[in-house]
């Protein structure tokens, strides 16, 4: 039966290399489970931003929302590609999304005390995650793919890479801000960066030699040194048990060991259909679905187009069940925004399962189950979440792997480099992804006529740097600029 259902001999592949494959998909992407509601929640930040979002109900939602998507594009995509929420989209949800939700709230445009800024955010992901699904069958994605230049996409890709690993080295206290902008910290000793170095080291070590879940093991070594120095520094000598490098670490403040390893699943409760739409659809939030509409879509094509290459099954320079992928995405982002988390994209780790010889959507099943099973484990997800030079490393990881890109801009032609370029410094620098993207895809248009390459420009980017001119004046003017 699964062997006419998934075709695995026409796909030469069988049951055990799907399971396999499917394994070490899950090793390379399971690090999601700790860091998406670490992000969602705030406690990934140094310092802490309060978001409002229930952490286990985030975690219960990432798990869900991994494992129904997965399991969508296996069944109804027939492709060996897992889903979960994504990285870049996740740090817009809280870093651009919620301030300008909550601007609103300030400002009085909704009714006092009937909405929270996430869950204004929350509507916009479920509305972009909507019309993705309708452009995908309407067939519109064409129009919208071919809008924005192949150098501004991978613009968008690097200047998120880069934003995360700024997060990651700042999160690990490495990288330190004051009124004197950015600087290294010096105090090597630190638990904390004793804990990241160590992470890093062996994520990158690993990663390096390929070894399949290269980040989760990261993530379980900084760990295992985090309980080991809680539990070794207080017994050191007097001066250096008290010391204010000690006493004041993240280590000693924030981070808090498990007390069981197994549990019931935290409530969805929270977060469970907490979305809301009615706000999500006024003209202030209109850039943002915007945004996460095009994120997501250039996110899903990238990667089936990336691992479908890798794994042959484009024929003639076009992918078979396209839409089916696509709707599949789409679906998970809708339904993903109802349990609560941020937008469901395919992802590029599933690259490591094609590696191992996954050709099915049985892959991508299997992926799903895992996830489902991940969730009997939240005192341990718990734990890696409240102290973030743990999964610090990750997020650097993570921002190398998408630095990339750079090979793929046209660096010849300067009207397509330099607004690529301000989009990947201005994410960063700016610390905001809303930002940066606005400062490029602004001057885009403008740009590409005075090189007299106006033709080559298509009517959407007009439209849609016209749009980010207003967010820039009306909403980011009236926040002050911050």
């Amino acid at each position: 039966m699964l062997d006419r259902f998934f075709a695995f001999s026409q796909n030469n592949t069988n049951l055990r290399t799907e399971l396999l494959a499917g394994l070490t998909t899950f090793l390379t992407m399971a690090y999601i489970i700790f860091v998406q509601p670490a992000v969602l929640s705030g406690s990934i930040f140094h310092p802490p931003i309060d978001t409002g979002i229930d952490f286990g109900a985030v975690t219960v939602a990432t798990c869900l929302s991994t494992a129904l998507a997965s399991a969508l594009m296996g069944l109804y995509g027939r492709y060996p590609i897992a889903q979960a929420p994504g990285m870049g989209e996740n740090f817009f949800f809280v870093l651009s999304t919620l301030p300008v939700a909550a601007g609103m709230i300030a400002r009085g445009a909704v009714a006092p005390g009937t909405t929270t800024a996430w869950q204004i955010a929350l509507g916009v992901v479920f509305v972009s995650g909507v019309l993705f699904l309708v452009l995908s069958f309407l067939g519109v994605r064409e129009l919208l793919l071919d809008a924005i230049s192949p150098s501004m996409r991978n613009g968008i890709a690097i200047g998120i890479g880069l934003f995360i690993a700024l997060i990651g080295l700042r999160n690990a206290n490495l990288v330190l801000v004051d009124n004197n902008g950015l600087r290294l910290n010096t105090a090597f000793a630190s638990p904390d960066l004793i804990v990241f170095f160590v992470g890093l080291l062996v994520t990158a070590g690993l990663h390096a030699r390929r070894v399949r879940g290269s980040i989760v093991w990261g993530i379980v070594a900084a760990t295992l040194l985090a309980v080991v120095l809680q539990h070794a520094l207080p017994a050191l000598p007097t001066g250096l048990a008290d010391s204010p490098t000690v006493t004041q670490s993240g280590l000693m403040k924030h981070f808090t060991i498990a007390r069981s390893v197994l549990s019931t699943p935290p409530s969805i409760g929270p977060t469970f259909l907490k979305m809301d739409v009615r706000n999500a659809l006024s003209w202030t939030m209109a850039p943002f679905i915007l945004i996460f509409l095009f994120m997501n879509l250039f996110d899903t094509l990238g990667t089936l187009i990336g691992v479908c290459e890798q794994a042959g099954f484009i024929k003639d320079g076009k992918l078979p069940r396209a839409r089916q992928a696509l709707a599949s995405d789409a679906i998970a982002t809708a339904v993903g925004a109802a349990l609560g988390t941020s937008t469901v994209t395919s992802y590029i780790e599933s690259a490591a399962g094609v590696e191992q010889g996954g050709r099915t959507g049985l892959t991508a099943v299997v992926v799903a189950v895992l996830f489902l099973l991940a969730l009997f484990f939240s005192p341990i997800i718990a734990m890696v979440g409240s102290y973030p030079p743990i999964t610090a490393p990750a997020l650097v990881i993570v921002g190398s792997m998408m630095i990339l890109n750079v090979l793929k801009i046209d660096w010849s032609n300067y009207a397509e480099a330099m607004p690529a370029f301000l989009v990947m410094i201005g994410i960063p620098l700016s610390y905001s992804i809303a930002d940066g993207l606005a400062l490029g895809f602004v001057l885009y248009p403008p740009v590409k006529l005075l090189a007299g390459q106006g033709r080559e420009v298509r009517w959407l980017m007009y439209v849609m740097a016209a749009v980010l001119l207003a967010y820039f004046v009306l909403v980011r003017a009236q926040a002050g600029g911050a």
